[in-house]
């Protein structure tokens, strides 16, 4: 009784804000409104202790139209709101593990069919025997709470969860119920428009025009012929695009990434990929958010998760556009409909309730299905129950079609307030229940006692970057730890200019590794003997590998390892990797590893291993292995436990001597990875004696990487020098120098 004699106290004030002018008409202060809603919302709902996503739905109910009327929802709104829209897609495609949705696509069907179906269903008889709409006004109904928005995602990225199965379940499935929804509205539209020249299309869904004056519409002529061949033409464009984007757009990538290298230039270009697709998407009949998202499935691989890159998308997507978008969303939602009377608030309740419902019978039976847990279940359903400007979009499609009235969209309208609400409270307490888990449960990914910390040795500005990128690929996440950058400067008369290009080079390096959010600690040193600069550094950092590039001026020394290389890993026994770039590392497609016999006795066997396998899975390229039938089985069990979504595949290769054979199969857009060894070791042989002239005579302009393996059992040893072991060993001995001579003669 006191509610609504509240409610009936409120309506005038409404009535009188709703007609009002907007109290914020500058665009500098309404930009300048929408940041402090950006700034302050997390804060004010995290002392809540309320998801902040809906602290922005809220927030945008408050200053909106139907709220305080502080601001209008004008153009800045829709198209930052479309921008944030297509990023929440076009970053669950980006982060999509690729590799386990082709090994669980089964999965992906059932759910996808499920978490479609069963919402659609359950919907349809509702609003036929309940709501008493006709058969297309139902069928708009149950096709609009059969999609779903990701708009709990951004929480994911939040607790690092986006690799998480059911999270990839969540969204590869979101994404088919989304398209079958699409395919279905763009049917229902082909057929049941009133004539043919008010066919609407769905990019033209958001311009609202004037809804019919009863609820259920009466039931358009269905146009038989004509709906079958508009049906066929759409189907038609839809494979026309999704062929076409498949073939051009990862050509296109792979050649503008590979011609330049600015970060700006790189992001602009995976923007405008983006807007493309969603754009041609919407002129074949379908919602632009379809194209966000199957762009980013496209140029997946090209786009690492370490990568600056990758940081700068996330970072400016979470910033401004989703937000704004979120605030889009509450600016729509007209609460002041309740107080019109019981029968919004009888649609609301109907309609959120028995499509929620849907969305919750099929992600647990999903999850009982799959045999997962009920942790695994809840994220599927937070994740799929929320619904936001799809559903808008859909409704604005019946109301061109007159198939729904002003009571149906508000009802839809606030639907979404209350599964947005919904979801992102499941999702977020989910997502901290499998971060409890994980950290009580499971089995730390890696010993306490690892050593790791890479020293990245650089001197060249032309490969530095990649050098810096390469060790981000290889770097654990989890542990968290710093890098070093070094630069070693000849000490001579030109030492002093040396050094300031190698602070100069130092400091951008800095910059590249403060992007993908990682400290690199860096120094320049000034030494009479490059070598030994670089173990002196090595062990003052307490550096437990080193990357570097390999020599590449030839005009200043013939000898293949350079100057100092050949002496810094004989003086050092720890993982030493060389390489040589051709193209950019996100632009490979395949690395192939030559393994020597005997490898896996080393004892840093499992530490590049390791690095390897983090950089394919990185890359989301193929790794393929060379080697005894032995060692290959030992490494595809390593495999299988630690990297499964690797992409591997295992050739037989009986003899050393026959990696001139695999020179042929290095195409330009792969890397070849030699494990060789130092004198001495058990798996070192004569023929690595020929590596050089080999690697010189069979793969020049190819991506290269040569490692040397720790020779250390126990990371904690310092290097050490005895009598019985060698101090230095010598590229090639005496004796090698007189068996050549006499060769030649002979």
């Amino acid at each position: 009784m006191h509610f609504s004699r509240f409610f009936v106290t409120l309506q005038p004030i409404m009535m009188l804000l709703l007609q009002a002018k907007p109290l914020v008409s500058d665009p500098t202060m309404i930009f300048f409104v929408v940041l402090l809603i950006i700034l302050f919302a997390p804060i004010i709902m995290s002392k809540l202790r309320i998801p902040h996503i809906i602290g922005m739905v809220l927030a945008g109910m408050l200053v909106g139209p139907y709220g305080l009327n502080v601001l209008e929802r004008g153009s800045s709104f829709e198209i930052f709101g479309q921008v944030g829209l297509y990023y929440i897609m076009f970053l669950a495609g980006l982060e999509m593990d690729l590799q386990t949705v082709k090994k669980n696509t089964r999965h992906y069907l059932i759910f996808g069919f499920l978490t479609c179906f069963v919402p659609l269903g359950l919907t349809y008889v509702m609003a036929r025997t309940v709501l008493g709409y006709s058969d297309a006004t139902a069928f708009l109904l149950g096709c609009i709470m059969a999609s779903n928005t990701l708009i709990a995602y951004p929480i994911i990225g939040r607790y690092g969860l986006q690799r998480h199965p059911s999270v990839g379940l969540s969204v590869g499935s979101s994404m088919l119920s989304l398209f079958m929804a699409l395919v279905m509205l763009a049917a229902l539209a082909q057929v049941a428009a009133p004539a043919p020249s008010n066919l609407p299309q769905l990019g033209e869904a958001l311009e609202v025009t004037p809804a019919a004056e009863s609820g259920a519409a009466t039931s358009p002529q269905l146009g038989g012929l004509r709906g079958a061949v508009g049906a066929f033409l759409f189907l038609l464009k839809l494979v026309a695009y999704m062929a076409g984007s498949t073939f051009v757009i990862p050509r296109l990538t792979r050649y503008f990434l590979r011609r330049y290298s600015d970060q700006v230039m790189q992001y602009i270009f995976v923007l405008s990929v983006m807007f493309l697709s969603a754009a041609l998407t919407s002129l074949i009949g379908l919602e632009g958010i379809f194209g966000a998202f199957f762009s980013g499935l496209i140029i997946n691989r090209y786009i690492p998760r370490v990568s600056p890159l990758m940081n700068r998308i996330e970072f400016i997507g979470n910033a401004i556009f989703i937000p704004y978008f979120l605030i889009g969303v509450g600016m729509l939602i007209n609460v002041g409909t309740v107080l019109e009377g019981g029968e919004v608030v009888w649609i609301v309740l109907l309609i959120a309730f028995i499509g929620t419902f849907g969305k919750a019978v099929a992600a647990y039976a999903s999850s009982l299905l799959f045999r997962l847990s009920q942790r695994d279940g809840n994220m599927m359903f937070g994740l799929t129950s929320a619904h936001a400007a799809g559903a808008i979009a859909m409704v604005m499609v019946g109301m061109r079609l007159q198939l729904v009235n002003d009571n149906m969209l508000n009802g839809v309208v606030l639907m979404i307030l209350v599964t947005c609400i919904v979801s992102t409270i499941v999702t977020e307490r989910t997502a901290q229940a499998i971060i409890l888990h994980e950290k009580q449960h499971l089995k730390p990914a890696v010993k306490p006692s690892d050593d790791e910390k890479i020293l990245v040795c650089v001197k060249y500005p032309d490969i530095a970057p990649q050098l810096l990128s390469l060790s981000l690929l290889m770097r654990n996440q989890r542990l968290k730890r710093d890098m070093v950058a070094l630069n070693v400067v000849y000490d001579d008369q030109h030492s002093a200019e040396g050094r300031e290009q190698g602070l100069r080079l130092l400091e951008q390096l800095q910059q590249q590794a403060t992007a993908s959010e990682v400290y690199v600690e860096t120094q320049v040193r000034l030494a009479s003997n490059i070598a030994n600069g670089i173990k002196h550094a090595f062990r003052e950092f307490a550096c437990s590998e080193i990357v570097m590039g390999m020599h590449v001026h030839t005009e200043r020394t013939q000898k293949f390892w350079g100057d100092f290389i050949q002496s810094l890993y004989n003086g050092l026994n720890r993982q030493i990797i060389l390489t040589r770039f051709v193209q950019p590392l996100n632009t490979l497609r395949r690395i192939q590893v030559a393994v020597p016999s005997r490898a896996e006795f080393e004892p840093g066997f499992h530490r590049w291993l390791e690095r390897l396998c983090r950089m394919a899975e990185q890359l989301d390229c193929l790794i393929e292995f060379h080697g005894r039938n032995d060692l290959l089985d030992l490494i595809s069990s390593f495999l299988q436990t630690h990297h499964k979504s690797v992409r591997a595949h295992f050739t037989p290769m009986a003899h050393w001597n026959e990696l001139p054979r695999l020179a042929s199969a290095i195409a330009d857009d792969h890397m070849f990875v030699v494990v060789t060894a130092r004198k001495g070791t058990i798996s070192y042989k004569n023929a690595l004696e020929r590596l050089p002239d080999e690697l010189q005579k069979h793969f020049t302009g190819k991506n290269l990487m040569i490692i040397f393996p720790d020779q250390f059992g126990d990371a904690t040893k310092d290097d050490s020098m005895s009598f019985t072991e060698a101090q230095h060993h010598e590229e090639s001995s005496i004796y090698d120098a007189i068996l050549r001579r006499l060769h030649r003669r002979l």
